[in-house]
């Protein structure tokens, strides 16, 4: 799925993606020796890339991890990132991250990965554990739900205009578009159709490191847009067929 006379299509990097989800991540499923336990809002993230668990007192896990015969069990974690906006399919991505645990101070325990791996479109990648450590998450990330959620609510109408940057072809069939998923080197966009779903990506002329460069390069995309022909939208003539 094209979008027109746009060639550049700079998306994040997989190290750079997993730490994106780890930092937009609310909860959090862990399976250790003692079993499966989901933790919600418990966790949050080092410099280096270990995941550090508050655990509940009448935790399972902390159980397992007192009661481990080395001190270390071993675990795995799972995180999904869950697109903000209601469209089919939400979950964005998948990360599992495969470990050991240490016990800490103040019963808070912390997760070292040994292996790591992301799932994501066009498919699995297992991702260098240096390249993780040192990766950054997107600067948008702890901010993109807000981003998303105000412009699918608020400016719908801006959503339906850089349909006009997408090739004619790739809305054949359109019945909704929703914006799915922005960092600071573009714009995806959900093209939903009656049975089936694909996205396209609206690239940034230059990286956004924050909200206020965010803004700007949307605007430039809808000032861009905004130039195309009326009658380049294949959505809304699709739309104006149904009227009729």
């Amino acid at each position: 799925m094209g979008v027109s006379s746009r060639s550049w299509t700079a998306v994040p990097g997989a190290a750079e993606q997993a730490r994106s989800v780890l930092a937009a991540a609310w909860s959090c499923e862990v399976t250790a020796e003692g079993g499966r336990e989901e933790l919600v809002g418990a966790h949050s993230v080092a410099d280096d890339g270990r995941v550090l668990v508050h655990p509940p007192t009448d935790s399972t896990l902390l159980a397992t991890a007192i009661l481990a015969p080395r001190g270390e069990p071993s675990a795995v974690l799972e995180f999904a990132d869950v697109a903000p906006v209601p469209v089919r399919h939400r979950v964005r991505a998948r990360l599992w991250m495969a470990g050991w645990f240490t016990p800490e101070d103040g019963g808070r325990l912390a997760f070292r990965p040994t292996r790591i791996v992301l799932r994501r479109p066009p498919g699995v990648e297992l991702i260098d554990l240096d390249e993780f450590a040192e990766a950054r998450p997107d600067p948008l990330a702890t901010a993109e739900a807000h981003l998303l959620t105000h412009l699918a609510d608020a400016h719908p109408e801006a959503v339906e205009r850089l349909t006009r940057l997408v090739e004619p072809a790739g809305l054949q069939g359109a019945v909704r578009v929703r914006p799915l998923a922005v960092d600071r080197h573009g714009l995806t966009l959900r093209i939903e159709r009656v049975r089936a779903h694909g996205d396209v990506r609206l690239p940034f002329h230059a990286p956004a490191d924050d909200v206020a460069q965010l803004t700007e390069r949307i605007h430039v995309l809808l000032t861009q847009a905004g130039a195309c022909p009326r009658g380049s939208n294949a959505l809304q003539r699709q739309r104006a067929d149904g009227d009729g």
